[in-house]
């Protein structure tokens, strides 16, 4: 009795510290500025609209929905598409220099992503692809990390089946699109789970590329919202960042079965 108690109390104190800095921003974003600076822990004295009113004045937020959600979709579609095939080509298929290869994207892992910062928006600048959609999406659209998390899954998927589809006479992508996908289901929502808060949550990208207001993200225009005067938009920060991270906290919670289904194994039908 006594260790169910632990248990119980742990995970209801280990709840509550995950929950808090949801409560506490969605809590301050009902305030008003001189509201939020004076008093940031205590209930608000009157619910208040003003800071998502304001953004609403201040922002496009159709438009600036729109090229956040166009970009995350688009990023996380092509990332899970393409980490999983080329975890599919080292694992499943007979690819010369497959080791190799698997070696050379772990290595990459190792160098730490800021190093590329210059060499890529070089390259971004002379392919002209600076202030595009372009810029944003295709840089994302494959991860060495998301490879090496679906070749361990790509490994646990039986050879027989693949063989059997093999000598019934079908090709590699027919393979590919018809067995090993729906197999990987569990691990692909996974991968797509993080791929997508990644894409949402990027900041670096679009300040180092993005100059044209059409364009703009929900991270440029919280950015707008900075100011250095205490208390001067402050409930305009706090709604837009309730805006931003209600997403992608639902994207998790539709999500969360497969989520943890990944880490149990993978669904054979």
């Amino acid at each position: 009795m006594k260790k169910n108690l632990m248990i119980y109390g742990a995970l209801i104190v280990a709840s509550l510290l995950v929950i808090y800095p949801f409560f506490y921003m969605i809590m301050n974003s009902f305030k008003t500025g001189p509201e939020i600076l004076h008093a940031p822990n205590a209930l608000p004295t009157s619910l208040s609209l003003r800071g998502y009113l304001e953004v609403f004045n201040t922002v496009n937020l159709g438009r600036v929905f729109f090229n956040t959600i166009f970009i995350s979709v688009s990023v996380t579609f092509l990332n899970t598409m393409f980490s999983s095939m080329v975890a599919y080509a080292i694992v499943k298929t007979n690819m010369p220099g497959r080791e190799f290869w698997l070696k050379l994207i772990l290595a990459s892992m190792m160098i730490p992503a800021i190093l590329f910062t210059i060499p890529t928006y070089i390259m971004m600048y002379e392919w002209n692809w600076i202030n595009t959609y372009r810029v944003l999406i295709i840089p994302g659209a494959i991860s060495a990390y998301n490879i090496f998390l679906l070749v361990q899954f790509m490994k646990q998927i039986d050879d027989a089946y693949l063989e059997a589809a093999r000598i019934d006479g079908a090709g590699e992508f027919r393979i590919f699109f018809k067995i090993v996908l729906p197999m990987l289901r569990p691990a692909l929502a996974t991968v797509a789970i993080l791929t997508f808060m990644g894409a949402w949550n990027d900041f670096m990208g679009p300040l180092l590329y993005v100059r044209d207001e059409s364009l703009m993200t929900l991270q440029l225009a919280l950015y707008n919202f900075k100011a250095e005067i205490p208390s001067t938009n402050l409930e305009q920060l706090w709604a837009m960042t309730t805006m931003i991270a209600l997403p992608v906290v639902l994207v998790f919670f539709c999500l969360q079965k497969n989520f943890i289904k990944a880490f149990t194994g993978v669904g054979v039908k």
